[in-house]
């Protein structure tokens, strides 16, 4: 599956030579923006895989723009272009979690190896991001089970009577345990 980017960067020239670059390497330019406020827009639109993001433009600057797109989860990743390279900037661009900074000019040889580290890289992060909420999930479920465990154990049966009881009600049910364990709880509330 191709990746999708959005392109900020408020001098045309430049912007249609990053697309041409990114397009020859595979990649789908499905928005340009000329502004941060147009950049939001885009990644409302799209939902971008990754976002190149000029720091200095009118209207709504990079820096600020980028705090939008990672506030509301725009965008899987965001990576800053710009002819500053100062400590500030730098700085700025860490604190907002963005996966890389580009320093301009652009060409292919700086860009691309860029785009595919920051990519990869918000990619590893989505997967723990669902492993953790994944495991807090599961965690959360058998919670539920040993408190409808507690309950049937109270009533006279032994731990795995009662884990038998639950585990048979959600076979004849269809349902997920945790269903049934939170019906157990209710019911005895």
């Amino acid at each position: 599956m191709e990746k999708t980017i959005v392109i900020a960067e408020d001098e045309p020239i430049t912007r249609m030579d990053i697309c041409e670059i990114l397009e020859e390497a595979g990649y789908k330019v499905v928005g340009k923006a000329s502004d941060g406020f147009d950049a939001i827009e885009l990644c409302r639109k799209f939902n971008p895989d990754l976002v190149l993001m000029d720091i200095k433009m009118p209207l709504l600057n990079g820096l600020k723009a980028t705090k939008v797109i990672k506030e509301e989860n725009l965008a899987k990743c965001v990576v800053l272009l710009t002819a500053y390279s100062t400590k500030e900037f730098i700085e700025s661009a860490k604190q907002m979690g963005v996966m890389g900074y580009v320093v301009k000019p652009i060409n292919e040889r700086t860009l691309l190896p860029s785009i595919e580290v920051a990519i990869s890289k918000s990619e590893e992060i989505e997967k723990m991001k669902k492993e953790a909420e994944e495991s807090k999930e599961k965690l959360s479920n058998r919670k539920l089970i040993e408190k409808a465990k507690g309950i049937l154990i109270k009533d006279g049966m032994t731990e795995e009577e009662a884990y038998n009881k639950i585990r048979k009600i959600s076979m004849d049910k269809r349902c997920p345990m945790k269903n049934v364990a939170e019906a157990i709880i209710i019911n005895n509330s």
